[in-house]
């Protein structure tokens, strides 16, 4: 933490003058929040946030979330003035091809961005997973004596982003656990794109957040970097409650004609109006220039150093006293695999094969985390209020609870009827590190965490979404709980892992796949239906691994016909193999458990799978159609569902929408 030797204005002021320099240059963004925040940033990152620009990613840090990311030049300003390694050239080319300074804060482009934010409300929720993350590491690492998890969560938030229903979300979660490390500064500035946000959004803002549980404090002048300052220290002062600080403000602060309007929200100023900014801030100095005293009231090179090393001290002594728990929290954080897991997971693999159970591969799931648990004490399940459908629990695990004297830790999070807020806040849980994040719903119930999965495969983040009940074969809840689309529009999400395993095997390596993905997240759905076990070769079993596979080949050379199935339908497709077989078309069955995963195997592999000289293909999956003719061209054939369901049992509903043997048999011997 920076002690500021420049006057405190001329500090804030600087913040004005580059947001509005680079929004002018580049004639797009949103320099109304950044100079309305000013004095709340300064008041936090000169005198609170405790952060080292040299090493932005030290583990003890404090998290900094910019929930409104549109306005983005302000972290941006932030992370230049203060010392990371963001040079004034990247701010001149704010919102350029390759820059440094995107249009919306991106995790892993610009140092010291936490998280990628723009979406609104997202990065609130970000914030309470990383609080949640911070709070269950100290349950489980810090000793009597020994403090080595000790740090906040601050987030800035603006009208926007509470109006966002996914506010509610998380922001009653976080009262409910109780997460006091967080701190949430709110811009109240009455403003949003439309204009005043009173005529939709009239909120008592205070009195909601009060009744999640939250600590609230209210009617802080937010030019007043003193006040702001105090607040803040109020927050941290108290361990009960996190905390919301209302700061009233006025947006685009410092324009004589323009603060306080929604004009200067999203579009620069024009040149005139930031001339006369200029005049009626005192700021004299051209585009892109910062008085070296204003820089030296900034820097935050020395006081986060400081910072730093005095962790580092402490971390020593822990790992003095405790050497397995320093070591494994050293592990945890980088995000690395524990020594001797492949041979663990190999027997667990090896013991799935020979039981050959027919089960539902939601249940086989459970067996995969009950396996994987043990073996790995980083991953922190949950589920969205369907534990006991979805199975996302093991035996013995104990379930995060707010305790009297901080969290109660645990590895289950219930996360309530709140499937967007749960994805949220895994992301944030991956993003703050330590953990490896899983959660569980209904597959049609993506549809409320799709924009929480997009924002993980656009950060890299490893994320696994677990999600039950695939298809019709749910049954008699009817067609608003079975998803036909949802396959095909997860598997649409760029960088977006899917996976959707016959049997218990499948079930398996798609966990193997996602808990050691580095670079993404993986969405695995499982049916709620009994699915049988496929024998398979020991070649077999490792190619399942890679996506795609034969799992049934034709006899005597190359096949007549190439059958491609996923989950419960693969099953049909081998029921299928059979008939066709014995009516002399030699048959091939391909199982497809993650066509993404497929898609990135070389060139010859993807061939000696889907042989381009073999054109008569039929793809079966309860789901929409479209998607598979890719695989098998417009003269293939695809049975599948583009209607939505009905209320019955599966097996009558598998009949009536034609997803049968009967129906894939006589749909190879069309072609």
């Amino acid at each position: 933490m920076s002690n500021p030797t420049a006057p405190k204005l001329a500090l804030a002021d600087a913040i004005r003058a580059l947001a509005m320099d680079a929004v002018q240059q580049a004639n797009s963004g949103h320099p109304g929040a950044p100079m309305g925040m000013a004095e709340i940033a300064q008041a936090l990152w000169t005198g609170n946030l405790r952060h080292n620009p040299k090493d932005p990613a030290w583990a003890n840090r404090d998290r900094f979330v910019l929930s409104n990311g549109h306005g983005s030049m302000l972290i941006y300003a932030l992370l230049h003035l203060t010392g990371y390694d963001l040079s004034i050239d990247e701010l001149k080319n704010f919102r350029q091809l390759h820059s440094k300074t995107p249009g919306h804060p991106e995790v892993g482009i610009t140092p010291g961005v936490e998280t990628t934010t723009g979406p609104l409300g997202q990065g609130l929720g970000n914030a309470v997973g990383m609080a949640l993350a911070e709070a269950l590491l100290a349950a489980e690492f810090n000793k009597p004596g020994h403090t080595i998890v000790d740090h906040h969560t601050y987030a800035f938030t603006g009208d926007g982003c509470l109006m966002e229903g996914i506010s509610h979300e998380v922001c009653s979660l976080a009262g409910t656990l109780k997460l006091s490390k967080l701190v949430v500064l709110y811009d109240d500035n009455g403003i949003s794109i439309d204009g005043h946000v009173e005529h939709w959004f009239a909120d008592d803002t205070a009195k909601r957040f009060e009744g999640y549980g939250w600590n609230v404090i209210r009617g802080v002048d937010g030019h007043d970097v003193a006040a702001v300052d105090a607040a803040i220290k109020a927050a941290r002062s108290q361990s009960e409650k996190p905390t919301l600080v209302v700061c009233r403000t006025v947006i685009g602060k410092g324009s004589p004609n323009m603060a306080g309007t929604h004009n200067v929200h999203g579009a620069p100023l024009g040149k005139d109006e930031i001339a006369a900014t200029r005049a009626a801030l005192g700021w004299s100095s051209e585009p892109f220039q910062i008085p070296q005293d204003v820089y030296d009231g900034w820097d935050g090179r020395k006081s986060g150093a400081a910072s730093q090393a005095e962790w580092q001290t402490a971390f020593d002594a822990y790992t003095a006293a405790f050497p397995a728990e320093a070591a494994e929290f050293t592990r945890r954080m980088k995000g690395e695999m524990p020594e001797g897991y492949a041979d663990q997971f190999k027997a667990f693999l090896a013991s799935t094969l020979e039981k050959a159970e027919t089960v539902a591969t939601r249940k086989a799931s459970q067996f995969a985390i009950a396996a994987l648990a043990p073996l790995l004490p980083e991953m922190l399940g949950g589920s969205a209020d369907l534990t006991g459908s979805n199975f996302t629990d093991w035996k013995g695990v104990a379930a995060v609870r707010a305790g009297e004297k901080g969290i109660q830790f645990g590895r289950h999070i219930n996360y309530g009827v709140r499937e967007f807020g749960m994805a949220a806040i895994m992301n944030g849980v991956a993003l703050h590190g330590g953990y490896l994040p899983f959660g569980g719903t209904f597959l049609t119930f993506s549809d409320y965490s799709r924009n929480a999965i997009r924002m993980a495969a656009l950060m890299k983040q490893r994320v696994v979404h677990v999600f039950t009940h695939d298809s019709i074969g749910l049954g008699e809840d009817g067609p608003t709980h079975q998803p036909v689309e949802h396959l095909a529009s997860l598997r649409y999400i760029p960088n977006n892992d899917v996976w959707r395993p016959c049997d218990a095997v499948e079930s398996a390596v798609s966990w193997k796949s996602a808990i050691t993905r580095t670079d993404g997240p993986s969405c695995l759905v499982f049916s709620r239906q009994n699915l049988p076990h496929q024998p398979r070769s020991t070649e077999q079993v490792a190619q399942i691994a890679r996506g795609g596979y034969v799992l049934a080949d034709a006899e005597g050379g190359v096949p007549d016909v190439i059958l491609i199935g996923t989950g419960s339908e693969v099953g049909l497709a081998v029921a299928a193999k059979a008939e066709l077989d014995a009516a002399g078309i030699k048959t091939r069955v391909v199982s497809m458990p993650s066509t993404d995963v497929f898609e990135r195997q070389d060139a010859a592999y993807r061939e000696s799978v889907l042989p381009n000289a073999v054109r008569k293909r039929v793809a079966v999956e309860a789901g929409v159609t479209g998607f598979w003719r890719q695989y098998v061209g417009l003269d293939g054939a695809v049975i599948g569902i583009d209607t939505f369901g009905a209320s019955a049992p599966a097996e009558a509903l598998y009949k009536h929408f034609g997803i049968t043997t009967e129906h894939v048999v006589a749909a190879a011997k069309a072609l």
